[in-house]
């Protein structure tokens, strides 16, 4: 799975959650109130957040990804018997505030330095990606951040990965997709989309029928293999 990234690639365009965002560090803002049990309930918490996506997208019951959020959270703590709206508010309110991983500005910082396009496509509502990407100070490495909600479904649906491509009028081979979600690299490989799988944890594979072309255990990798530094 591991080859360079084609010399055609001008643009690099990110998945957000899980990728560019740590997502799992959001359960500290339960940790002093659960303990260990935090984990537990951010496993089962982000398990069915996608979940309802999927299950959403083929129903086409579209909702946004605040809305699912919400009740993917609500599922997550009545199965584990917490009622507590506090904690609940604290909880959703980490998306707002998410953590970078250690490797996202330094490599978005050389990407743009080299001249590449960069975005965010994305699952997450507008004002979600909005506050996260400030917060976090992304929007000042940003060309673009492009959620689904101009489509109004979620990933894996190739109408989003399509955003992409629209957004610049460019081709499918023009474009580099990053993304830690093997599901996610499937998807935008089916498109056309060059993916890189930036596989953090060494997880297996998925069995899907179209797979990424690289597979990377960090950021720090991909402008190499671009080429640029």
């Amino acid at each position: 799975m591991q080859q360079a990234v084609p010399p055609t690639i001008t643009t690099c365009v990110f998945d957000a959650y899980g990728t560019l965002f740590d997502i799992a560090a959001i359960a500290d803002h339960a940790r002093d109130a659960l303990g260990d049990r935090a984990d537990d309930l951010m496993e089962l918490w982000r398990r069915k957040q996608l979940e309802y996506t999927w299950l959403r997208s083929l129903m086409g019951r579209h909702a946004d990804f605040w809305h699912v959020t919400g009740d993917s959270l609500d599922f997550a703590m009545a199965a584990m018997g917490l009622d507590d709206p506090l904690l609940r508010s604290r909880l959703m309110d980490g998306f707002f505030t998410p953590r970078l991983y250690p490797d996202v500005i330094e490599t978005l910082t050389r990407l743009r330095t080299a001249g590449m396009r960069t975005a965010i496509l994305s699952n997450g509502s507008p004002p979600m990606l909005t506050a996260a990407t400030k917060h976090s100070g992304l929007d000042l490495l940003m060309d673009a951040v492009i959620s689904v909600e101009r489509v109004g479904i979620f990933k894996p649906h190739p109408s989003v990965y399509r955003l992409a491509v629209e957004q610049w009028d460019q081709p499918p081979t023009a474009i580099s997709f990053q993304t830690a979600n093997c599901w996610d690299a499937a998807g935008a490989a089916a498109f056309g989309l060059h993916v890189v799988w930036i596989n953090r944890l060494g997880a297996r594979p998925d069995r899907l029928p179209a797979m990424p072309q690289v597979e990377v255990r960090s950021l720090r990798e991909l402008p190499g293999l671009i080429g640029v530094g």
